[in-house]
This record gives structure tokens, sequence and C-alpha cells, in this order.
């Protein structure tokens, strides 16, 4: 059963650090109904009134995996800021070998997610991850890195940087769904910090809701 036909939008709930509703779904299929939980996991309070509107960004991510039928069978997956781990969590229901990472404060309600939606055939790893300064804990080869609504924070881009460039290999796909924010530059990141150090193509647009998801690469020399 294709899991992207079972999504729906959560409420209100809290938020991990990297922007994504930390509640998700609970159920005996994939991805059906909602935990209605509301633990405050961030130390951004004003974004818990966002969650819903951060949930779009991961939501419209996995919506472009259906719509491009890509396959992550057997390919060995990373999902940066996870936040409820949704994005991973799909990845893994198609396939994938999939490390789920956030920081430790959010790791807990990600692990709960996990337990409720895969089975114990192929289950996500899930790892704290702070960019910048404990990467290297992690290998070189991954086909595939996702991020949803990770860009928005000043301060992370050159530490996001870094760990995108030492995750990633020759042959590794990133994909970045990103809300457009001018007040935070994530523009600027796209247009003018990412090129610096990857190829970056927009491979998808919502115009209305202005979320943007990008495919990145290394150059290739």
């Amino acid at each position: 059963q294709n899991p992207f036909i079972l999504l729906q939008y959560l409420p209100s709930c809290s938020v991990s650090q990297s922007g994504i509703p930390l509640s998700l779904f609970t159920s005996e299929r994939p991805c059906l109904s909602a935990i209605h939980s509301f633990q405050h996991y961030t130390t951004f309070p004003a974004l818990i009134h966002l969650s819903q509107l951060f949930w779009k960004w991961a939501l419209f991510l996995c919506g472009y995996f259906e719509e491009q039928k890509l396959d992550f069978k057997g390919k060995k997956v990373i999902e940066l800021g996870a936040g409820t781990g949704i994005v991973g969590i799909l990845v893994s229901l198609l396939g994938g070998h999939v490390t789920l990472t956030d920081l430790p404060h959010a790791l807990s309600q990600i692990q709960k997610n996990v337990s409720a939606n895969v089975s114990s055939n192929n289950p996500p790893q899930v790892c704290a991850l702070s960019w910048g300064l404990d990467q290297e804990k992690f290998p070189q080869d991954y086909d595939f890195v996702l991020g949803a609504d990770i860009v928005y924070l000043h301060d992370t881009y050159p530490l996001l940087i870094q760990t995108l460039q030492y995750l990633c290999g020759p042959q590794t796909s990133i994909f970045l769904s990103s809300k457009m924010r001018q007040e935070h530059g994530t523009m600027h990141f796209f247009q003018d910090i990412l090129p610096q150090y990857f190829a970056s193509e927009l491979v998808k647009r919502n115009k209305d809701e202005e979320i943007n998801i990008y495919k990145v690469t290394r150059y290739q020399n």
C-alpha cells in the first residue's frame, strides 16, 4: 500500500529546533492518525503556533517523492533536522535504509514515531547530530540526504554547509524543501551560499505557499 495516500495534516503540536512538529502518526497502518501530543521540545516557543505550517514542507517533499517515483529501495538515506521523522519514515516504508537525525531533545519523540509506524524489519536508526560538530560520527556514502524546512536560521547556514560537505559523496543526491522566508535570508542561502559549494536545481515550487524543493549534488570535476 502506498503510504503517501494516507497522509493528513496534524493539529497544532510542538516543534523541534529543526522547525518540524514533533507529533506524527500512530496506527497499525502507516501514517493514519495523529498523536495529539504537545510536548515543548523547542527553544523557540513562538514556533509552536506555526507548527501546522511547518508540517507542509515535509508533506510537500513527500509528495514530490511520490510524483517522481523515486526509488529508495536498498538506498542509504539520512534525514537532517528530522523533527517528527515523517520524511525519513516514509522513505523507510519505501525500502530505504534510513538514519533520522536531530538535536538530542527531539530523539525520544522521533523514536516513538518510528516504533508506531515502521515494522521491525527495516526500522530507521535515530541519532543525535549537531551540525558542524559531530557529523564525523556518520558515514560519507549516503545515496540521499533529506531536509524539510531546515534552512531558516542564519547562524546555522555555515554549519549546515559543513555537514552536507561531509555527508555527501560524488553520487549523493540532496533534497531540501523550504519555505522561502525573506526575513531569514532563505533565498540568499539557496541562490548565493549553497551554489558556492554544490550544484543546485529548483525541481518544484508551490507559488502560493512559497515552498521550494531543491535537488543538490556535488560539483563534478
